[in-house]
């Protein structure tokens, strides 16, 4: 996952809240970072995702293969 992909799930799944939990909540799974913190730490940004959606209970079925730019098929 690269960042601008974090960025589409984070805003995907949280929508208008998003900003505000990557800035505020902190995740245990990352030591009680934050996710900015983690991001600027170097922390890989799926790492991040997957302790984002376990601290705010994001159903395992909306965790993988988000943040991708949907493809139009031809």
């Amino acid at each position: 996952m690269r960042r601008s992909e974090f960025t589409r799930a984070v805003t995907a799944e949280f929508g208008g809240r998003g900003a505000a939990l990557v800035a505020d909540l902190a995740l245990g799974p990352l030591d009680y970072r934050t996710a900015a913190q983690a991001l600027e730490d170097g922390v890989p940004p799926r790492e991040i995702w997957l302790a984002l959606c376990e601290e705010a209970d994001v159903p395992e079925s909306r965790r993988h293969g988000v943040g991708l730019i949907q493809t139009r098929r031809r």
